[in-house]
């Protein structure tokens, strides 16, 4: 199997880079940007690369970076901790009302969503005032977060509190989705926010800085990396794990709003999370492949130990899977974690007319305008193909079609 199921690419000066691309597009860029990974000094073993990969920034999204002493920043990116929820309700089709505007616009009063700047003005995708349920989960965060502020006090003035709970813009959003039985689920897809972005960001310019401090020439200096044993790489790994942390609750938060929505327009009881799934897919963190023990950079990527639950959406017009992993060695028991872009924002936005993405989200209770086009589903793999490249990595438990989605 394991012959026949990637695609084996070998790499000058580094390690080899096994793809589980088969009946779906990668561009060069991509592959490129995987073997400038590949040479790193400290890749452990290969880098794998998902269904769904695609360039970014420094690291190829959808791509698994297994290292040994160090980590490279950039690799998990700034949206640290991004990633899917979804919880299962006692609800049924049949439950829900023929017209679900009422439901779209409850969830959007539910959940700040979306970004506005301007001078003195407050972010509209933030709390103004955070309800007491914010404000108390905050409270389980604050202590570890001032420990990271009084080392890195740039950090502290950041949308931490007022963005907890709150969904952002881009390829974020909510869903209430139908399986394959006709029951009803919640669905969401966030991460840590503006603090996740500052941390990110303020910690891939420290790496930077410290590559040229040492003089190391790096292929590409997104690769910029700190070693284990620095100062820079202790409170690096501190406060990612923070804002993973932030991530996983920011989930939870918004899921009890969700909820609560659902509730205020719905009168028949139901029960809300009969089964959940709180993953990352933008993360790191230390697991034992191949009898050692190694940092694990997932870059647009799901873990899929055996038996562990996993999330793999499509997109806003197309089915997603609630998915349990094989455990497959060759992957560092990974799979993807969506269809992958296959236009970039800019292309999308010029190659698809409105009445494409308006055909393409039919019965689907969304936005349906100009501004939502850049994540239209023509602008992602499709995600059947997706699926089936990655058949030894995850077995389907269940499969979702949205009727309801919500963007920021």
């Amino acid at each position: 199997m394991a012959e026949t199921s990637y695609e084996f690419h070998n790499v000058d000066g580094g390690v080899p880079v096994k793809m589980w691309t088969r009946g779906v597009p990668v561009e060069d860029e991509a592959r490129a940007q995987l073997t400038r990974a590949a040479r790193m000094p400290f890749i452990f073993k290969h880098v794998a690369a998902m269904p769904d990969v695609h360039v970014g920034i420094g690291a190829t999204v959808g791509s698994v970076i297994p290292t040994r002493g160090a980590v490279i920043p950039a690799a998990v990116g700034v949206d640290i901790g991004c990633g899917m929820m979804a919880a299962r309700t006692s609800l049924m089709a049949h439950d829900l009302p023929d017209n679900l505007e009422g439901i779209r616009s409850a969830i959007e009063q539910a959940v700040p969503h979306g970004r506005s700047v301007g001078r003195g003005k407050r972010d509209h995708g933030s709390w103004g005032n955070p309800p007491a349920a914010i404000v108390e989960a905050w409270a389980s965060l604050a202590v570890r977060f001032a420990r990271i502020c009084d080392k890195h006090p740039r950090l502290k003035n950041t949308n931490n509190l007022t963005h907890l709970g709150t969904l952002g813009t881009g390829n974020h959003f909510i869903e209430l989705c139908l399986d394959q039985e006709s029951r009803v689920w919640v669905m969401l897809h966030s991460g840590s926010r503006g603090v996740g972005n500052a941390i990110g960001s303020f910690f891939i310019e420290l790496a930077k800085q410290d590559m040229r401090k040492w003089h190391i020439n790096l292929p590409d200096a997104d690769l910029a990396y700190f070693p284990e044993g620095t100062d820079h790489f202790d409170d690096y790994v501190e406060a990612v794990g923070w804002a993973q942390d932030f991530a996983a609750l920011n989930r939870r938060m918004m899921m009890a709003q969700v909820i609560a929505a659902l509730r205020s327009q719905i009168a028949k009881p139901f029960e809300a999370e009969l089964e959940a799934v709180n993953c990352h897919h933008n993360y790191v963190t230390r697991e034992n492949h191949f009898g050692e023990n190694v940092l694990v950079t997932r870059k647009g990527a799901v873990r899929a130990a055996k038996g562990v639950l996993g999330i793999i959406p499509g997109s806003m017009g197309a089915k997603s899977f609630i998915v349990r992993g094989l455990g497959n060695a060759e992957s560092f028991d990974s799979c993807s974690h969506g269809a992958g872009r296959v236009m970039s924002r800019t292309a999308a936005k010029r190659l698809v007319s409105l009445a494409d993405h308006v055909a393409d989200t039919a019965g689907v209770e969304c936005r349906k305008d100009v501004g939502v086009i850049d994540e239209t589903p023509r602008a992602y793999k499709p995600i059947e193909a997706v699926m089936a490249a990655q058949a030894d990595l995850v077995e389907i438990v269940h499969t979702l079609k949205q009727v309801v989605c919500v963007k920021g």
